[in-house]
């Protein structure tokens, strides 16, 4: 899981406090989000040995290696961007992954370190699968059915349209409108339906108690 970080004495003690700090940034989103990400820290002021820190090993390295070419590209230039997000790469074993590097630069601009994250989307792509399975309606089948009780938007269409009439929404009906509209739907048979004090409290955002002493008043 996690490879504890490899030790080496910084040349500025302003770098070590930020290596430091970067190390337990890397603990932290590791443990937040294992087993997918792997968290890479690279000391870019060794190329040939920048991993100071990995948790989630996912790409098979170990601390004491070398850095990647985005390394080489921010150590080589230091306008090289400080971060790259959510770009394809690929896993040594061929699963691909979603990547984010982050560099970091020290007070004189030069580029210190580099965050980097590298997400195993094999996993999220078969769930995509088993969703979008489990979400799939055949169209070819007609079958009218409804689990709604009849009527039931008839009466939030009234609602709706009794809403509209006083320039306000169902749910920013005040009290006294709201009994004025519970007298309408009791006077067009509308609370004869089945559940009809439940389909106006949801569309009210109310509760139904609240529908029941309206509909008394």
């Amino acid at each position: 899981m996690t490879t504890a970080a490899r030790k080496k004495k910084p040349s500025r003690p302003d770098h070590a406090l930020l290596m430091s700090q970067l190390e337990q940034v890397a603990q932290g989103l590791g443990e937040t989000f294992a087993p997918f990400c792997e968290v890479v820290l690279h000391d870019l002021r060794d190329a040939d040995h920048s991993i100071v820190a990995i948790h989630n090993k996912l790409s098979g390295r170990e601390v004491g290696d070398a850095t990647t070419e985005l390394g080489l590209a921010r150590i080589a230039d230091e306008s090289y961007p400080q971060v790259l997000s959510n770009y394809a790469n690929t896993l040594p074993d061929g699963r691909q992954a979603k990547s984010t590097s982050i560099g970091i630069k020290d007070s004189d601009g030069k580029y210190l370190a580099a965050l980097c994250m590298n997400i195993d989307l094999t996993l999220f792509g078969a769930l995509q699968g088993m969703l979008r399975q489990f979400g799939g309606i055949d169209t070819g089948v007609r079958v009218a059915e409804t689990l709604e009780p009849a009527g039931a938007e008839a009466i939030r269409r009234r609602i709706d349209e009794f809403a509209a009439r006083t320039s306000s929404t169902p749910r920013s009906l005040k009290a006294d409108e709201r009994r004025a509209l519970m007298r309408e739907l009791r006077q067009s048979g509308c609370m004869d339906v089945r559940r009809a004090a439940e389909i106006v409290a949801a569309h009210l955002g109310v509760s139904r108690a609240t529908v029941y002493n309206d509909e008394k008043d």
